[in-house]
């Protein structure tokens, strides 16, 4: 993961992130074992760190600043300190606490996620309330797109879930391969333990608008460092801040950062917008050229 951007950004990936860490960035990223790369502790510094290194080499070629910025989760925080809320330095820090004290809550108990296929957040909400009346604590965690709504509960939860979904009209249940039940009451613990660390960071002002993806909407200043510690127990309402971001004139989204999630979630949510993905330094170049021949406006 983030072959060419550790020769790219040497320093900012190489002794400052180390430092904070406590462990080797590039040979996690470049070495693993996989099964390292992907604990909780270790994937969310390494995905931020590699994203943002991704979004500098990206914000040098193309030059002009978006409109606004969106992430999914984790992402959220790469988005923030693109805009300049945050350092590199202090985010990094905070998100090697989040992954760590995320880590241990889920470990509390055995849960995970799954996602509901065809389902909206009615839908949803109907299966949440089946499980509570049987005395389980299934909860809606993400509101990626139209048509998928992840959940998360405890083990017994899912199993339920497994077998009873699609009587109660879910087309498909797929478990999702995570570490614990994100961005639900099960994560409590580490919300606790982040309120103070993330509501005492000191957050600059904004250089465009980022989406919080606890209201859909742009964060208020004064309270990014709150909605940030409400975010790990809440859902992600990524399809709301992908609508509303197209709703204020937004005609095109560029996922920046390993994989191509986002980017998937952004053409099934805005299907008339154009959707690049930049995965590497690789996709830059053609990426920027392609916005170039663009009638985007200000968009």
């Amino acid at each position: 993961m983030g072959v060419g951007l550790f020769e790219a950004h040497p320093e900012l990936l190489g002794e400052i992130s180390d430092s904070i860490l406590g462990w080797s960035l590039r040979s996690m990223c470049l070495e693993g074992p996989a099964e390292e790369l992907t604990r909780t502790e270790h994937a969310q510094p390494a995905l931020f760190a590699v994203s943002y290194a991704l979004w500098l080499s990206f914000r040098e070629v193309m030059g002009n600043p978006p409109v606004a910025a969106a992430g999914h989760s984790l992402g959220e925080y790469t988005a923030l300190t693109a805009a300049g809320a945050l350092s590199f330095e202090e985010a990094l820090r905070l998100v090697a606490r989040r992954g760590k004290e995320m880590a241990t809550a889920a470990d509390l108990e055995p849960s995970g996620m799954a996602a509901l296929i065809g389902a909206d957040e009615a839908l949803a909400e109907k299966v949440a309330s089946e499980s509570e009346g049987r005395g389980g604590r299934l909860q809606i965690a993400n509101l990626n797109a139209p048509g998928q709504v992840v959940v998360a509960g405890g083990a017994a939860d899912l199993e339920w879930l497994e077998e009873h979904g699609t009587d109660l009209g879910v087309r498909r249940v797929i478990r999702l391969k995570v570490a614990g039940a994100f961005h639900s009451s099960f994560m409590s613990p580490a919300a606790e333990q982040l309120s103070g660390l993330i509501t005492g960071a000191r957050f600059s002002g904004l250089d465009f608008d980022v989406i919080s993806n606890v209201t859909g909407r742009s964060h208020e200043p004064g309270s990014i460092g709150a909605k940030l510690v409400e975010q790990v127990t809440s859902p992600v309402r990524f399809e709301a801040s992908l609508r509303n971001m197209s709703a204020s004139g937004v005609g095109a989204f560029v996922h920046i950062g390993p994989g191509d999630v986002t980017a998937g979630l952004a053409k099934r949510t805005n299907p008339d917008a154009k959707v690049f993905t930049v995965s590497s330094r690789d996709d830059i170049d053609s990426t920027v050229e392609s916005l170039s021949t663009m009638d985007l406006g200000a968009h």
